[in-house]
């Protein structure tokens, strides 16, 4: 396990992170941000994330995600990258690995976004 996947581990269910507008992020909270924001920022993995949050169950096996137009190592390494940031989880069933989103560190992510209260002048 890497040193960021323990950390990403560690996120509580709830987000972790506070809307952007709120207050500053920790340097932690900064760290797990912006590899889970680094790892969408390729448009394969932006695909293959979205092909598994939008698979029934919001689980796909990599059978049924894998025509991104990249070759199947390719495909591979992108869902290593996602697994390491975070984003999904997978589990080997038979000779298949099945990647499921991580719906805690969605919420942490909309909720960053998502602007808080205003603040008074």
């Amino acid at each position: 396990m890497s040193k960021l996947q323990g950390k990403v581990a560690a996120l509580p269910a709830e987000p972790c992170c506070p809307a952007l507008t709120e207050r500053e992020l920790t340097a932690q909270e900064a760290e797990i941000t912006a590899a889970m924001f680094k790892a969408l920022g390729d448009p394969v993995r932006l695909r293959l994330f979205s092909k598994v949050a939008s698979h029934p169950d919001s689980e796909a096996c990599v059978c049924d995600i894998a025509d991104v137009g990249v070759s199947q190592p390719t495909v591979s390494h992108h869902l290593k990258k996602l697994k390491e940031a975070g984003l999904l989880a997978s589990e080997r069933r038979g000779t298949w690995v099945y990647y499921r989103v991580e719906p805690s560190v969605l919420a942490a992510m909309g909720r960053l976004l998502t602007p808080g209260p205003a603040k008074a002048a």
